[in-house]
């Protein structure tokens, strides 16, 4: 039996036919340019008439080639698996992403077939190609095994916006992340003004830069306070008894833990030495969760603003697809104070020596601070 073929889509030459108008018409009234060209309102509602009627839709990849853009949006996630459970640590993240688009008349691009044989997710494919040029720009979360590719995003010019603060040697890369290193440093200093004099800090061994910011704040917490600093970078599983032994024995009142992970652990050595949290030991994680130690004390983190970065992040990258062409991205990095949703994010700046506009790329948003459910004043005689 002979397959059936379907009717070719609709062009605009075929809208402008059936309106009896140009297709330069056509493509002004699609492309809303219709008061711009001085096309009258008849003309204009005979075309829309058309479009209606014949079922038309604007190629959006053929309007990208003309360098028209298309209001498309990427999403790019290094993780091996797209981040949907509400349970993962990105999923807020991408539930900002989603309503700012929505806010802002964006489509947006999931983008999902970038995986290598080695289960790693890459910006450029084996021939050097990029599929994210479907979209207009494009946001990036997760962690990259290798930075060698936002780098080269940076030098062919794909605008783009990394959720999460990344360093990359060469290149300026445009983030909304949070400000881990405020945010742990006001922490411990909370800390120390409960009474606690020594206060550890539990990490694990790799090292990203959210990580390497929450170290940074800690030991600014502590030199300013004047106590030691006292940080260890071990895997949850290395840590024993007998380590946690000896670090009480020297006194140590309250840590700080990088996860939940490591604040587990310290919750079965201290049930073990039958002590409790928070009388005997304060705890702060700074990764926020849902969860606690004991059934209805929860535990005292370190709030990611995971949703409105998601937003400033969608801001930013469409303040620099509707930038002109003289305006560049500065460097400086923007933290803001107050209302994580104010103006923090991609504010144009002038230039005092010159003409040119400046773009704030870099921006780090408050954590919200930790709350009182493992946090107490040390124990008497231990202040």
């Amino acid at each position: 039996m002979p397959v059936k073929r379907h009717r070719q889509a609709p062009t605009q030459a075929d809208v402008a036919r059936r309106a009896g108008v140009s297709q330069a018409t056509v493509s002004a009234v699609v492309n809303g340019r219709a008061a711009a060209n001085r096309i009258p309102a008849e003309t204009e509602r005979l075309v829309k008439d058309a479009v209606r009627e014949l079922g038309y839709a604007a190629n959006p990849a053929a309007r990208s080639l003309r360098g028209k853009g298309n209001r498309l949006l990427g999403v790019h996630t290094f993780e091996a698996v797209f981040p949907i459970s509400s349970r993962d640590f990105y999923h807020e993240f991408l539930i900002g992403v989603e309503e700012q688009a929505v806010a802002e008349g964006y489509d947006l691009v999931l983008f999902t077939s970038t995986e290598g044989p080695n289960g790693q997710r890459r910006l450029y494919q084996a021939d050097g190609s990029n599929r994210l040029k479907v979209a207009d720009g494009s946001v990036l979360l997760g962690v990259a095994h290798d930075h060698s590719d936002l780098a080269r995003l940076g030098r062919d010019g794909y605008p783009f916006v990394h959720i999460g603060r990344r360093e990359v040697p060469g290149a300026e890369i445009p983030y909304v992340g949070a400000d881990y290193a405020a945010g742990t440093r006001d922490a411990v200093a909370g800390l120390v003004a409960l009474g606690h004099r020594r206060v550890g800090y539990l990490g694990i061994p790799h090292r990203v830069e959210s990580l390497v910011d929450r170290e940074a704040g800690y030991r600014a917490a502590c030199a300013a306070a004047g106590i030691p600093a006292l940080p260890v970078l071990m895997d949850g599983t290395e840590l024993t008894p007998e380590w946690f032994d000896l670090a009480v024995g020297t006194g140590i009142t309250a840590f700080v833990t990088e996860d939940e992970g490591l604040a587990g652990r310290l919750v079965e050595f201290a049930a073990g030495r039958a002590m409790g949290i928070p009388d005997d030991l304060s705890v702060i994680t700074l990764r926020d969760t849902a969860n606690g130690p004991y059934p209805g004390t929860p535990w005292s983190c370190l709030g990611i603003p995971r949703n409105e970065i998601g937003r400033a992040a969608v801001r930013l990258l469409i303040s620099m697809l509707q930038a002109p062409p003289e305006t560049r991205l500065g460097p400086a990095t923007a933290r803001a104070g107050g209302d994580p949703g104010g103006e923090a994010t991609s504010v144009p700046q002038a230039d005092p020596g010159g003409s040119d506009v400046d773009i704030v790329s870099q921006v780090l948003l408050p954590c919200t601070p930790p709350g009182a459910g493992t946090i107490a004043a040390p124990p008497r005689g231990n202040a």
